[in-house]
C-alpha cells in the first residue's frame, strides 16, 4: 500500500487516522505539528500527507506551501473544522494551493479511506 503521514496537532484524531489507515494496509507516520512533518517528510518519503490548517508553531496553509517544494511533492489532504464557515474558507484556499483532496472535521474514517484510495489510484 502506501507511506501516508498525518499531521495534526489533537492526538486523537492522529490516533484515528493511524488506526483507520493503518487498518487498510498504509503505513502511517505521524506529527503533531507542520515543523516536525515538514523535518519527517524526507525521512519517511510519503505518498500521502493528510494535514490540519490550524496547528501551532507551522499552520498548515505554511507546511502545504513548503510541502509543494519537495521533489517529488507528496499529494496533500487537507483538513480542518467543518462546524464553522472560516474553517471551511481554510479549505478552499488549501485548494487554491493545489491540495489534492479536502475533508472538513468531523469525518467519517470511510471518507478518509476513499480520499486516500482515489488520490492512490489517480
Amino acid at each position: 500500500m502506501a507511506v501516508v503521514m498525518i499531521i495534526d496537532d489533537d492526538a486523537a484524531l492522529r490516533r484515528l487516522v493511524v488506526r483507520t489507515l493503518s487498518a487498510h494496509g498504509h503505513e502511517v507516520v505521524e506529527a503533531e505539528d507542520g515543523e516536525e512533518g515538514l523535518a519527517l517528510l524526507p525521512l519517511h518519503r510519503p505518498e500521502i500527507v493528510v494535514t490540519d490548517i490550524l496547528m501551532p508553531k507551522t499552520e498548515g496553509i505554511e507546511t502545504i506551501n513548503r510541502m509543494k517544494e519537495h521533489r517529488p511533492a507528496p499529494k496533500i489532504i487537507a483538513i480542518s473544522g467543518g462546524g464553522m464557515s472560516r474553517n471551511l474558507m481554510f479549505l478552499d484556499v488549501a485548494r487554491a494551493l493545489g491540495v489534492e483532496a479536502t475533508l472538513a472535521k468531523p469525518f467519517r474514517p470511510a471518507q478518509l479511506v476513499e480520499a486516500v484510495a482515489r488520490l492512490l489510484a489517480g
